[in-house]
């Protein structure tokens, strides 16, 4: 009996040095997937349009021969990770694309901008100036400063995007990167928007959402409202205008106000502030209907109960970034539900199904 608990005790040991290992070099994960992107590897895989071989790949990217062993530990990481698969073919081992490696391509041509494409995204999460401020947790648990981000560069992340240029377009990248998932919403959602005549995008940044709506339904006009750098160079057209202001203190009137991944940025005090501003802009100018005078937003959703494992860490790890960095949270649907309540308004609706994110209507 004491043998079996010894050995049983032995096991949980040995499974708890597993588990911490793997969490101590999870980043290996991230920083593997930084050099597939690097070199390439998601196009080269995906435009040779049949299993491709590890011979062919080092040949693809010019590596040295030596480099083959070396590689094929990189892949077979990647294919564990679910970038890649495997697969055998006239009796060799070729790699395939995975969805997820197709979502990483550089998807650069003009007649792709609106399909769904998360390079940009990847490629910020993954840079030295997001990358680096983790290094720092404890010493921002300790400190006084607002986020870690501002423990490490003395200055906020929104303050440090509008006094780097390259890190400003690096960002408002990623975020085009992340809305062009928006199409997906457009096409399989008609019904949110059906019947809108105008809508405002706010921290719709260079307007690809707006764009995407547009596109699904053309006799609409949109307004996007951003910081007044982020909207300075773009061009009004007939259908879309550009607002540089802070949606702190206005909002200009729509018949819906839409806020893709915004809510997040920011902690409950603020966002209370939004809504209510929200609600006076909706009462005073909002228009008349079932899709009128509402605010609909898309935003993660925290759920333990009913959320598989991998989208509750997600959930989670975004949560943590959001905190550190720029003072914001995510949200389970209670607390939601409270900010909705304070700020005035009756009623809302969640609509799930957009794997991270959901959709939640909210009206007056």
């Amino acid at each position: 009996m004491n043998l079996t608990q010894t050995q049983r005790e032995r096991n949980e040991l040995f499974e708890a040095q597993a588990h911490i290992y793997s969490y101590l070099l999870n980043c290996a994960t991230s920083m593997s997937l930084k050099c597939a992107l690097e070199l390439g590897i998601p196009d080269i895989v995906l435009n040779h349009k049949k299993p491709i071989t590890i011979q062919e790949l080092i040949s693809k990217l010019n590596l040295p021969i030596e480099k083959t062993f070396h590689l094929r530990s990189l892949m077979r990481l990647l294919i564990h990770s679910k970038f890649f698969s495997i697969i055998k073919l006239d009796g060799q081992e070729g790699y395939v694309p995975t969805t997820a490696s197709k979502l990483l391509i550089k998807n650069t041509s003009e007649d792709s901008q609106n399909v769904p494409n998360l390079f940009s995204f990847a490629k910020f999460c993954l840079d030295p100036a997001i990358l680096t401020p983790w290094q720092f947790l404890g010493k921002w648990f300790n400190g006084s400063e607002s986020t870690i981000f501002e423990t490490v560069n003395g200055i906020s992340v929104w303050e440090f995007a509008n006094k780097n240029p390259k890190f400003n377009e690096l960002f408002n990248d990623a975020m085009t990167s992340d809305s062009r998932m928006m199409s997906l919403v457009a096409n399989d959602y008609h019904e949110i928007f059906a019947g809108v005549e105008s809508v405002v995008d706010v921290g719709g940044g260079t307007g690809l959402n707006a764009k995407i709506l547009l596109e699904a339904f053309p006799h609409m006009t949109c307004t996007v409202l951003d910081l007044p750098h982020v909207v300075a160079d773009m061009t009004d057209t007939t259908n879309l205008k550009y607002v540089g202001g802070d949606m702190l203190s206005f909002i200009p009137s729509a018949d819906v106000i839409l806020f893709k991944t915004v809510l997040h940025n920011w902690g409950d005090e603020d966002v209370l502030r939004v809504l209510k501003l929200c609600r006076e802009t909706i009462r005073s100018g909002g228009g008349k209907g079932i899709n009128k005078g509402k605010v609909v937003i898309i935003d993660m959703v925290v759920d333990f109960e009913h959320d598989e494992e991998e989208i509750t860490k997600t959930k989670m790890l975004f949560d943590v970034m959001m905190m550190f960095f720029i003072n914001g949270k995510e949200r389970t649907k209670a607390e939601w539900e409270k900010l909705f309540l304070e700020a005035g308004f009756s009623e809302y609706k969640i609509t799930h199904n957009l794997g991270l994110r959901s959709l939640i209507e909210v009206f007056p």
